[in-house]
This record gives C-alpha cells, sequence and structure tokens, in this order.
C-alpha cells in the first residue's frame, strides 16, 4: 500500500531529520530529486526556457536550487519572485549559475517549462493577489510542475479554497501527501512523482491500494470449496420502476466471485433476473452477506430492516441509506455506499461542500454511523469510524454512468459474503470496480453499466494474471 501523510506528520519526521544533517543538506536532496525530474520531462535541457515561480518560503528555495542546477546544464533559467522577499542562497545559487531573477510578470513569456515553488505542505486556503494573477496568466502549451504540493492545494485534506496551480506533475518529498490523492487536489496534481529525503514516517492513516494489495486481500477459492464455503449473498435492490437495479446489483454479486446469490424483491424484476442471471437463486433463504437498497424504492425500509435481523455484514446503497436513521442497526457491521449527494443528506451538509471535502465528510460519517463509508465519485474514499481511510486509485470519469453503483454494491456483498470485513471489501470492491470501468472504456467508447458488469471477469484475470 502506498501510505499518504497529513502535514504535521511530515514536518515531524522533517525536523528529526534536520537536526541530524548539516544546514543545508535536506534541501539539497529535495532541488536534486526535482532537477532531476524536470530535466526528464524536457525534450532537452540545454537551451530550453524555465520558469520559476518562487514564493516565500523553503517550497522556493526548493525551487531555485533546482532551477540552478538545470541552468548550469545550459538551461534559459528565469524565476519569478511573487512574495516580498525569497529564499537567499537559493537566489544566489541560482545568479551564480546564470539564471535570472526578476519580480516583473512580463517574464511570462513562451516557456517549455513552469516550475511552481509558490506555496509548500504549509499553505492555507487559496492564491491570492500577484500569485493568483501569475498563475491565471500562465501559458497554455507550458508543462507545469508543482513543488511538493500545487499552490492552492492543501495537502493534508486535498481541499482546495479558490485559485490554484493545475500541475502536469507534482514532485514531492519524503512521502506522498494525501491532498495529492484526494479530489480536488488530485485533480489539480497531475502525476505523483515521489522523491527520497530520508524521512522515517510513521504508519500512515490514509493508504492508496495497489494492485499487490489487492490480490493479496482477494479471496481465493482452494480444492476444498463448495458454493456455500465461497459465501451466499443476499441481494434485496430494484423494484417496479427500477428493474435494471436489480439485474446490475445481483450482476456485480454473480461477477464478484461468490459461491451463490440469493434475490428477493418484487415479481418483476426477480422475472429480469431469472432472464438475465439463471444462477441466481430467487427466494429467501441463509445468507452471509445482504446487498441492500439498491433501486428499491418504497420497499427499502422493509428489505433493510429484514437484512439488519440476520445479523450479517450489509451493504446499505442508494434509498436504504435514506432510512437507515429509521431502523437499529445493533451490531451489524455495515458498508454505506452513498455518493455526494446522499452522503449530504445523510449528515445535514452541502452537497458543494462534501464534493469540495470528501476525505472529512467520510470520516465524519463513518464515525457518526459507526460504519464503514465508501463515498463514491471522483476520488472514491473509503473510510473507518476510527478515521482510517483508503483512496481508490482506478476510478475513471467512465464510470459516471447510471447503474454503474448498482454494481459495485453487489460485488462488495459478494466480498463481504466471501469473508472480507467491511473495509476490505469495499476498498478491494472500488479498486476492481474501477479497473473494470478502465477496461471497458479502452479506447474512448462511451459505456454504460452493463459494459462495467461485463468487464469484472476481465478485471479479475488481469488482476490475478
Amino acid at each position: 500500500m502506498r501510505p499518504a501523510y497529513d502535514v504535521t506528520t511530515v514536518r515531524a519526521a522533517e525536523e528529526k531529520l534536520l537536526a541530524a544533517l548539516p544546514e543545508g543538506a535536506l534541501m539539497a536532496r529535495a532541488a536534486a530529486g526535482l532537477a532531476r525530474v524536470c530535466a526528464s520531462l524536457l525534450t532537452r535541457v540545454y537551451g530550453s526556457r524555465v520558469l520559476l515561480l518562487v514564493g516565500a518560503g523553503n517550497n522556493g528555495g526548493d525551487t531555485l536550487y533546482a532551477g540552478s542546477i538545470l541552468a548550469r546544464r545550459g538551461a534559459r533559467v528565469t524565476a519569478l519572485l511573487v512574495a516580498d522577499r525569497a529564499h537567499p542562497g537559493g537566489l544566489a545559487a541560482l545568479r551564480d549559475s546564470g539564471g535570472v531573477v526578476t519580480d516583473d510578470p512580463a517574464a511570462l513569456g513562451p516557456t517549455e517549462l513552469v516550475v511552481d515553488g509558490i506555496l509548500g505542505i504549509g499553505g492555507r486556503g487559496g492564491l491570492r493577489g500577484p500569485a493568483a494573477d501569475v498563475v491565471g496568466r500562465l501559458p497554455d502549451d507550458a508543462l507545469v510542475v508543482a513543488v511538493d504540493v500545487p499552490s492552492g492545494v492543501d495537502a493534508s485534506t486535498g481541499e482546495v479554497d479558490g485559485a490554484a496551480v493545475r500541475a502536469d506533475v507534482t514532485v514531492t518529498f519524503g512521502g506522498l501527501k494525501t491532498g495529492l490523492v484526494v479530489d480536488p487536489g488530485a485533480q489539480h496534481a497531475g502525476v505523483v512523482e515521489l522523491v527520497d529525503i530520508g524521512l522515517d514516517l510513521p504508519a500512515a492513516d490514509v493508504e492508496v491500494l495497489q494492485a499487490t494489495d489487492v490480490r493479496r486481500l482477494l479471496p481465493h477459492p482452494d480444492r476444498a470449496s463448495d458454493k456455500y464455503r465461497r459465501g451466499v449473498v443476499g441481494v434485496a435492490a430494484g423494484s417496479a420502476q427500477y428493474t435494471g437495479a436489480a439485474v446490475l446489483c445481483a450482476g456485480g454479486a454473480v461477477r464478484g466471485g461468490a459461491g451463490m446469490v440469493r434475490y428477493v424483491g418484487a415479481d418483476e424484476p426477480a422475472a429480469a433476473i431469472r432472464s438475465r442471471w439463471p444462477e441466481v437463486v430467487v427466494g429467501a433463504g441463509r445468507v452471509q452477506a445482504w446487498t441492500v437498497g439498491s433501486g428499491g424504492g418504497a420497499d427499502a425500509a422493509a428489505r433493510l430492516r429484514a437484512a439488519l435481523a440476520d445479523e450479517v455484514p450489509t451493504v446499505v446503497d442508494a434509498d436504504a441509506l435514506g432510512v437507515l436513521g429509521d431502523l437499529d442497526s445493533g451490531s451489524t457491521p455495515l458498508l454505506l455506499t452513498p455518493h455526494a449527494g446522499e452522503l449530504a443528506r445523510l449528515l445535514r451538509a452541502d452537497r458543494a461542500d462534501v464534493e469540495a471535502r470528501r476525505l472529512h465528510y467520510a470520516r465524519a460519517a463513518a464515525k457518526e454511523w459507526n460504519a464503514v463509508v465508501l463515498l463514491k465519485g471522483s476520488t472514491t474514499v473509503v473510510a473507518r469510524p476510527d478515521g482510517g481511510a483508503r483512496v481508490n486509485p482506478t476510478g475513471t470519469p467512465a464510470l459516471a454512468t447510471a447503474g454503474s453503483g448498482d454494481v459495485l454494491a453487489g460485488l462488495c456483498g459478494a466480498l463481504l459474503a466471501q469473508g472480507l470485513g467491511p473495509f476490505d471489501a469495499g476498498s478491494v470492491g472500488a479498486w476492481l470496480h474501477g479497473l473494470a470501468g478502465r477496461l471497458a472504456a479502452e479506447g474512448g467508447t462511451p459505456i454504460a453499466a452493463g459494459d462495467v458488469l461485463d468487464a469484472l471477469p476481465k478485471a479479475f484475470g488481469r488482476l490475478n494474471g
């Protein structure tokens, strides 16, 4: 897993390392790594035009020293100062290597590479004043590299409160910052390159799953397995109005590896499921997990009440989320799968604020409901009641299609039935669902939820191949 850290944790590790190193050594490490990445992005270093946007802090110092390295290799480097002061040693190094220093915004001419060193990880709020003006006038065709974090992005949360740099590449030092993997910050970060500067960091409370993690967590049947040992998942989804939700949710469960899928619901969606998924058993019976709510309509409360009575792990989706507060879930392990609008209603919050503060609200909901919360959207966040969280890296805009969430709910239910806890089931389900969306949309073809469902076997195969 890739750990991601908040600013407080990174700062503490930096202070410890600074005390053990000669003065300037840590900045030299960061600058060397930054310069190396910048050089790799240029067609050629010699003669290339590089513009440094330099703020007042150490982030600006890293940028100036990296610029001096590029200048010594023949790049035409100009530092545009956007604050009333800059790192003295970095300024001297850049000038000594032949770089130009100016505070005149007219320096915003044609350039191949812009290096954003305005604000570091300690920056708060959006850019203001001259910095905001300069960023708003950057050349459209220039490649933008952010230093540690795009200026204007909160490094701990990914929140963006005002003007902010949109980078093509972010070069971050020592450890991945949470704000680089959670939207909207992740959208501003572009490709993230991690430079090791020797920080000794503790275990992180935010993680990004990698393929090896998913492969390790995913249940695998053995020679002794039968359909019951592989897990039976109950699906209570769909209605006369939303028959497709039942078909898609049941399909997600079938494709998710459960040994058996039971469907409990109205006659019309049941008939549609029999036609599409003849292997699904229609009718009540013993299950190891439930998925409830997708397209459930007016029956959502009764279905959820019946599922909770079984006291087995339960995915609560869509319409069932709206009635959760009226029921006593007891000690039943729950995985809630809202989108931003549903989570806003659960927490009596504004949807736009939920979108802007995804990690905050996912954690708040997990704590309030004592459940694992999978907040769907541009960055899917899976949060536990204790504040631990995972961010899914496989998401794609192609999944923004009706019914996609129904497939995910069924898939997560199947993973619960196979023995994964809600946190792992939500994380693994989101990862596979995202990969299936990417595979279905290969070549840029517009896709529907059924295409995601059909791509799930390929996603499993790609992971285990």
